[in-house]
């Protein structure tokens, strides 16, 4: 549970950083496009932040799904890394070769919802 708090914590707050940063020192630099771009990646970063809080939460309170509830949660983990730093870097102007990284955080995430929905039928 504390490595999910934490994890949720720090995604939250860099989150929130990036937003920040996309809108103030982004806005004038990047074309509307990659902009878009970074705004996904930062969406898509806090919501799974606050997912991550609550799944916490849920595994403090014990139970026999709390290995269904770990796998969502570090799927959710790899899904920000993978879906979300892949775009940040691609509006930034990294190389290209990372937008196949992107769907693969994508499957992550859709993988972390699905252990979550394992996890409640138990």
């Amino acid at each position: 549970m504390r490595i999910f708090l934490l994890l949720s914590g720090v995604l939250g707050a860099t989150g929130v950083l990036a937003g920040a940063f996309g809108a103030h020192a982004l806005r004038e630099r990047l074309e509307p496009s990659l902009l878009h771009t970074w705004e996904t990646a930062v969406l898509y970063q806090l919501v799974h932040a606050v997912a991550l809080l609550f799944l916490a939460v849920g595994i403090g309170r014990g139970g026999a799904a709390e290995g269904w509830l770990a796998g969502a949660g570090w799927s959710w983990v790899a899904g920000i890394v993978l879906f979300s730093g892949s775009l940040y870097a691609l509006a930034l102007g990294g190389p290209r070769l990372l937008g196949p990284v992107t769907p693969l955080g994508g499957v992550a995430f859709v993988v972390g919802w699905l252990c979550l929905v394992v996890a409640w039928t138990r």
